[in-house]
């Protein structure tokens, strides 16, 4: 934090197209409090987003329907805010990114098909592993699975369930938007685009900590069990987070990052253990590394911005003179 003042973090203004300096580029506070502004805006951001979820008193788990549509209602508010306090950072610090609030958060139609569709692709193949696990260890052929999975009636029951429907669509939807569509813009034009994929996943992580209250207060498990699962909890939320921030900021639309965050939901973290003692571990381990080293061969290529048009974030640090050439081509 010490260092928000100082040399390692700077202010990129887009107000003009030439390069100016930057506290009279903006016209208003200088670069180390604006940068202050930025990191208390998504800090307030994350404080508002989980405080939301304890808004409604209740002794029941956090996996009961009835606690579960309360939160509904509190994180759905919240999250629908969150566009007000960019609105308002953008006012305080007076930065003009020359487009729309909404094009700046990933909300778009240039390229949202490949967006849509690319990046959950790459998930996938990152989880070829996992996918080949489940397939050995589910009772069914493929062709039954397929007709589950697209029978109406199993949509219908999952529409139903509280559960699902959190984990599948209110989470991945309301956490993208609030930790990387609402933070990346703030952060990015402080710290640039490369320290921003890895700094807003720490709001992310930290927001995932307040599991820990609720398994204390129902006695889930022994103390340093939770602590421990906590820590492990952020490390992976973290390490996801900058994946998602990468995909945000490489396509510039937010669907790509909530398809991904959906399919991880659904996945779980991969049981690398259960892997390891399978019957069929050569040819399972042999997917899991196969799947890690097409995902790294195909990371770039699938998320060249030459696929889904003109980046939003890109646009505005390359108005100031910053092209972050590694993000933005």
């Amino acid at each position: 934090m010490a260092a928000l003042g100082g040399d390692g973090l700077r202010l990129l203004s887009v107000s003009r197209p030439e390069r100016q300096p930057e506290s009279a580029a903006l016209g208003g506070p200088g670069p180390g409090l604006c940068c202050w502004v930025s990191v208390f805006s998504c800090l307030s951001l994350a404080c508002s987003y989980v405080g939301s979820l304890y808004v409604w008193k209740s002794e029941l788990p956090r996996d009961h329907p009835a606690v579960i549509k309360r939160r509904f209602t509190s994180v759905l508010v919240v999250s629908s805010l969150s566009p007000l306090c960019v609105l308002l950072w953008r006012e305080l610090t007076g930065i003009q990114p020359g487009t729309s609030l909404l094009t700046l958060m990933g909300f778009r139609l240039e390229g949202i098909f490949p967006a849509a569709l690319l990046p959950l692709l790459l998930t996938m193949i990152l989880f070829l592993g996992p996918l080949i696990q489940l397939s050995m260890d589910c009772p069914c052929d493929l062709a039954d699975g397929l007709k589950v999975v697209l029978a109406p009636r199993s949509w219908a029951r999952c529409l139903t369930d509280m559960r699902w429907l959190r984990n599948q669509v209110i989470a991945p939807l309301t956490e993208e938007l609030v930790f990387r569509a609402c933070m990346l813009p703030m952060l990015a034009p402080c710290t640039g685009l490369g320290p921003a994929v890895f700094t807003c996943p720490l709001f992310f992580g930290v927001a995932h900590f307040h599991h820990i209250i609720e398994q204390l207060r129902f006695r889930q498990s022994s103390v340093g069990s939770i602590f421990l699962s906590a820590a492990f909890q952020f490390s992976y939320t973290a390490v996801f987070g900058a994946y998602t921030a990468f995909l945000f900021i490489r396509t510039g639309h937010l669907i790509g990052p909530v398809l991904c965050h959906s399919f991880c939901n659904y996945m779980g973290f991969p049981a690398v253990c259960a892997a390891l003692e399978h019957p069929q571990r050569r040819p399972l381990l042999a997917g899991y590394a196969l799947g890690v080293g097409l995902f790294l061969l195909l990371l770039q290529p699938l998320t060249d911005p030459k696929l889904y048009g003109s980046l939003p974030l890109c646009v505005l640090l390359e108005r100031a003179g910053d092209s972050e050439a590694l993000l933005c081509s």
